[in-house]
């Protein structure tokens, strides 16, 4: 099913069953506030509604990618409070389109994410949503909008969703004039589009992303608007994009110098990744096989990994392990090409203001270690390694292998490294652990899972695949180890809740099952639900004191929390 929402701001995704009663209490219109508590409670119910759609992208990866450049934008923006929370996820849609909810989520459809050319062209367009938020443009139509126009909006929540059939089907949700009325009451004024512009403007020059990116992508959606046959992109509908708009953005960023602005490598991964889930596996693998045979790319291992994801798709296992091999070798080759043309983008430089000594190496390692349960006392991280490429010393002195401890430097004195490396990633990682695994070498699966995540340590899709293949190769009580250590580093993921839950109901303990279940609910927004699951578990005979004891304080800490929003409505 693909989302067509009525406005880029909000899409109408209330669960059926909410009426007017269910929502915040906003009052009387002209005396009305939507507070930060209101606009997050909403935000969950809507985003509970999205996590249950098939066209939710439940794919850690793509949304530790823009959560990553999400970050990076708002850590660059002076309009943030300390105490906003942002979510940034994906839909598979392939429309153009972006939209942020009440309550700091945003959501991008794969469609925008592949039109954009650049990382600064997605980054002006999360720029601009971002602002939107912090701007409160949302919260202002909603609250000086009669009370109404919400309980219209709950009872429209089946016309949201577009038929799974006809891709035409957007237009069809808007029936008679009372949908037309909600539509342009919500889409965002002219002010608000400018006042976004500026700001998000701000925020990328700040952030040191090509400020030039938000008007080319505003130019090639005008331009994409002109010629095709079913109207404007779905972006243009909910923000006007004219020209005075763009001619505005130039005019304040002419002034400013020039500076090429490499994308990074995982703006590309996550591009090729995408890509290798749209059409049919089959069409995906070819439209891969033609761009490396005709050499239609701009890096062979950055295509090579778009078409080992869609091999993976067609279930060609064997094909996908050897071109795993000749990823390495083309990164290999990048990484050489790189430092002979003295390319500093591909070659990444460190420079580090006095000394690098081994002590602090060790301190990086061993907080590596200690991420995932490693004892402190013995590691090489290059070096443990099977698939991980690792950096050699060069006879030149300019170039100094990361494996080598900095010998006869100075205090004080400034001490440049260059690392040859074939700029490594964690997606690549995690894509060869699963060909691995795929080809049923579940032992050379767990080395390059293990050694990754000693250099990637925080990486959600190696957390999550690790966990997952400990559970189906090794055994609960290994997985429930593993989950248990990194919920005490990230109490609010609930990706590892679900992992503990399949976990407890490996092992046959129903009452902490169900209390990881209750976990879920509780981040999800839904308490009456974690309250049931806490009912539940204590019904069971399992469990030893201690573990009831914790339920029931739970329990108690959730019945609380449910007076206290009832209190509120």
């Amino acid at each position: 099913m693909k989302f067509r929402y009525l406005v880029a701001a909000l899409p109408l995704l209330f669960p059926t069953n909410i009426v007017a009663a269910g929502l915040p209490d906003l009052g009387d219109a002209s005396q009305v506030t939507f507070s930060p508590a209101d606009e997050r409670e909403l935000g969950l119910r809507i985003m509970s509604e999205i996590r249950a759609d098939p066209s939710y992208l439940d794919d850690a990866e793509v949304a530790e990618y823009l959560t990553h450049l999400g970050t990076r934008l708002l850590l660059n923006s002076r309009e943030t409070r300390p105490d906003q929370e942002f979510e940034f996820f994906a839909v598979k849609d392939p429309m153009i389109n972006a939209f942020a909810l009440p309550g700091g989520f945003m959501g991008f459809n794969t469609g925008l994410i592949l039109t954009a050319q650049s990382e600064s062209e997605l980054a002006g367009v999360m720029a601009h949503e971002i602002a939107h938020v912090t701007q409160k443009h949302l919260a202002r139509i909603i609250a000086g909008q009669r009370y109404s126009i919400l309980t219209s909006l709950a009872a429209m929540a089946l016309a949201v969703l577009a038929s799974r059939t006809n891709p035409q089907a957007a237009q069809a949700v808007l029936i008679g004039s009372q949908a037309h009325q909600i539509q342009s009451q919500l889409n965002f004024t002219r002010d608000h589009e400018k006042e976004a512009d500026r700001i998000g403007l701000n925020i990328l020059i700040s952030a040191g992303l090509d400020p030039r990116g938000m008007s080319e992508f505003f130019e090639r959606l005008q331009k994409a608007g002109r010629f095709r046959e079913n109207g404007a992109p779905s972006y243009l509908r909910t923000h006007p994009i004219t020209y005075e708009r763009i001619a505005d953005i130039d005019n304040r960023t002419h002034s400013l110098p020039y500076r090429q602005v490499p994308d990074s490598l995982d703006f590309l991964l996550v591009r090729a990744k995408l890509r290798a889930t749209m059409d049919t596996p089959g069409d995906a693998v070819e439209y891969f096989d033609s761009a490396l045979r005709e050499k239609r790319y701009a890096s062979e291992a950055v295509e090579r990994y778009g078409l080992i994801n869609a091999l993976l798709r067609s279930h060609k296992f064997v094909r996908a392990d050897k071109e795993l091999v000749q990823l390495y070798d083309n990164l290999q080759a990048e990484a050489d090409e790189a430092l002979e043309n003295h390319s500093l983008s591909a070659a990444p430089q460190s420079i580090y203001k006095t000394p690098l000594s081994s002590d602090v190496i060790e301190m990086l390692a061993e907080r590596a270690r200690l991420a995932i349960g490693e004892p402190v006392e013995t590691l090489n991280i290059y070096k443990a390694a099977p698939r991980i490429y690792r950096p050699r010393h060069s006879s030149n002195n300019n170039y100094i292998g990361t494996d080598k401890t900095l010998e006869n430097h100075h205090l004080g004195a400034t001490i440049r490294i260059t690392r040859k490396t074939p700029r490594p990633s964690a997606m690549i990682e995690t894509l060869a652990a699963r060909v691995k695994l795929a080809m049923g070498q579940t032992a050379e699966a767990f080395d390059i899972y293990e050694a990754a995540l000693r250099i990637y340590p925080q990486h959600r899709a190696l957390i999550y695949d690790y966990a997952d293949a400990l559970l189906r190769n090794t055994g609960a009580d290994a997985a429930l180890t593993f989950v248990n250590r990194q919920l005490q580093y990230t109490p609010n993921d609930i990706r590892l809740y679900q992992l503990q839950a399949q976990s407890y109901g490996a092992l046959g303990d129903m009452m902490m099952q169900h209390r990881a279940q209750a976990e879920i609910y509780t981040r999800q927004g839904k308490v009456d639900a974690a309250i049931e699951q806490l009912q539940i578990a204590l019904k069971g005979d399992d469990g030893d004191f201690y573990q009831k004891s914790s339920v029931e304080a739970r329990l108690k800490e959730l019945r609380t929390l449910a007076e206290a929003k009832k209190k509120e409505k």
